[in-house]
């Protein structure tokens, strides 16, 4: 059953193929200037879209730089804020007994 549809879809491209070479409005180096012209259209459309890509990506990464610096930041600061917490526990544990 899939070679069937192989088989068609083969048979439909070539048909194609061949009958877009019999009605082409255009000549072999026209349709090839043509083809060529578009290729470098769509080369440019890549470069110009990646390098887009490529500066989005780049601001992303900054402000996940940022982020997780604040966040280290914010770590920071509680762990300072639990050793203090625990000096001050400790130290008043000692002022009782004495």
């Amino acid at each position: 059953m899939d070679d069937n549809k192989l088989s068609f879809f083969c048979l439909g491209l070539g048909l194609g193929v061949a009958l877009g070479m019999l009605f082409a409005p255009k000549s072999g180096e026209e349709t090839r200037e043509l083809l060529l012209s578009k290729a470098d259209e769509g080369k440019d459309f890549v470069m110009r879209r990646s390098e887009t890509l490529r500066e989005s990506a780049a601001g992303i990464v900054e402000r996940g730089k940022e982020a997780l610096g604040q966040q280290k930041d914010k770590l920071s600061e509680a762990v300072a804020a639990g050793r203090q917490a625990y000096k001050d526990v400790v130290s008043e544990g000692q002022a009782s007994t004495t």
